[in-house]
């Protein structure tokens, strides 16, 4: 049984070691651990750092392409490189390494395919009173959208079973953390969260700049989680809206019009008819893209059986990443993307 651990890195010489120092050497019931960071495009001595500390795998963006791009971009080294368990964590050190062994816990009882640990939100100092409430309105959004009983949507440390993370998909490029649990329930993975602690904070986040951009980003990762996974009930409920907008106006002018008054009126008329239509062609946006989202299912579960394919075949194969690239650094393997 084989254990990953990785890390998506962007300029974190400061705090990678911390992060690494943390991490566990030996979980029972695992028989190896490997690291492996994502160097998202890192400017300064990341890449270094890690090569000194003796992280296995390096995979490495000739330029920053974001967090979303860089998780998906580890998945799949893990998995190549033989992963049964893949944990995510923080190079920042936000979260404690010894808990990894709480995370993947239950996956390796058969529990569950995903992991996500849950922060004590309301009892971490480090987050604003507006932070505490963002965090848990939209962990709420996602329970309601994935149907799940995860308490920390946003939290980034999290384990996945190596069945669970073929079937997983990104599309957006702000951050996975709700899209995956999103994704998964409406694929029935089985999930589970488990309490974890916090450290510190030891340098400011990098997703949230300022509170504004957070919000912004937040709610539109949100919408296009709903709009994607959830198209027809999406669609609906603002078509919805927007017909019983034109009604209510349409009832207004017929007041008017039977009181005697309806030329007076127009206006009213000429805009419930706009509201009622733009009603009626949002609901049928909903239906198509409902029909759209369905063979997007087919297409996931197609790409799932090649992923299986492609991961299983190397993992039968036996042979490790150095003897399928001699190129590739002693006990390292290093993988430069563009």
């Amino acid at each position: 049984m084989k254990l990953i651990i990785q890390i998506p890195c962007y300029n974190e010489a400061d705090t990678l070691e911390i992060a690494l120092n943390a991490l566990p050497r030996h979980v029972e019931g695992i028989d190896t651990i490997e690291y492996l960071i994502i160097n998202d495009g890192s400017s300064d001595q990341t890449v270094e750092v890690a090569r000194r500390w003796g992280v296995h795998h390096i995979v490495s963006f000739r330029r920053n392409r974001g967090l979303a791009k860089g998780f998906m971009a580890g998945l799949d080294a893990c998995l190549r490189n033989g992963a049964d368990i893949i944990v995510n964590t923080d190079a920042d050190n936000q979260y404690e390494g010894a808990d990894i062994e709480k995370l993947v816990r239950p996956i390796l009882e058969g529990k569950t395919d995903i992991v996500i640990g849950a922060r004590p939100i309301d009892e971490t100092p480090d987050f604003s009173w507006m932070k505490k409430k963002l965090q848990h309105f939209g962990s709420w959004i996602v329970r309601k959208a994935s149907s799940s009983e995860i308490p920390d949507a946003p939290s980034g440390f999290r384990a996945y079973s190596r069945e669970a993370a073929m079937r997983l998909n990104v599309t957006n490029e702000y951050t996975y953390t709700l899209e995956t649990i999103v994704q998964a329930g409406r694929t029935k993975i089985a999930m589970d969260a488990v309490p974890v602690r916090t450290n510190q904070e030891i340098r400011p986040s990098r997703l949230m700049k300022s509170m504004f951009s957070y919000i912004k980003k937040s709610m539109l990762t949100i919408g296009h989680v709903f709009m994607l996974y959830k198209p027809l009930q999406f669609f609906v409920t603002i078509g919805s809206v927007i017909f019983l907008l034109g009604v209510a106006v349409g009832i207004r002018f017929l007041v008017f019009y039977f009181q005697g008054m309806g030329s007076g009126h127009i206006q009213s008329l000429i805009l419930a008819a706009v509201l009622l239509l733009l009603g009626f062609e949002t609901v049928l946006v909903g239906l198509l893209a409902d029909v759209i989202a369905s063979s997007r299912k087919i297409l996931e579960d197609v790409q799932y059986h090649v992923r299986r394919m492609d991961y299983d075949g190397v993992a039968l194969s036996g042979k490790t990443f150095k003897e399928r690239n001699p190129e590739a650094r002693d006990r390292k393997s290093d993988i430069n993307r563009k």
